[in-house]
């Protein structure tokens, strides 16, 4: 069974119940960091922890929401060893983990649907990364 992280802020959390839905009914193992309710807060506070999850290994991937999703793919991406991708379409999502290793999907909440949210998660934890060309790219992505 994968354990997930998952963090959003409030533009987000509608979105994380969709999102903890289908971690769900697919057996997935989730940490919820929050937030827990529609109330103004800093995304920030809510995705370094569950960014620290994933780093210390308490988690395999995760999944960051706010309203447009770059505060939260920005964030998610200042830890080692992330590789968060800010997707709206399934073929973006399905390309950053085949192409990018990508282990955190990024999703803009106020920009898609349920039904592309639920087709995204789909295809991002199921699809694997394809390695070969795009392992030597990946490999040259963290700048330390």
């Amino acid at each position: 069974m994968k354990k997930v992280t998952v963090a959003c802020d409030h533009a987000g959390f509608l979105v994380k119940q969709t999102v903890l839905d289908f971690f769900k009914e697919s057996g997935f193992e989730v940490l919820d960091f929050g937030t827990f309710s529609e109330e103004s807060v800093d995304y920030p506070d809510f995705i370094h922890p569950a960014m620290q999850a994933i780093e210390g290994g308490e988690a395999e991937m995760g999944v960051v929401m706010c309203g447009s999703g770059q505060g939260a793919a920005i964030t998610a991406n200042k830890h080692a060893g992330i590789r968060a991708a800010l997707c709206w379409t399934p073929e973006l999502a399905s390309l950053a983990r085949r192409h990018n290793n990508a282990n955190v999907l990024a999703i803009p909440a106020r920009f898609v649907s349920k039904e592309t949210v639920k087709h995204m998660l789909d295809v991002f934890f199921a699809a694997p990364f394809e390695g070969g060309r795009h392992e030597r790219r990946v490999s040259k992505i963290c700048a330390g």
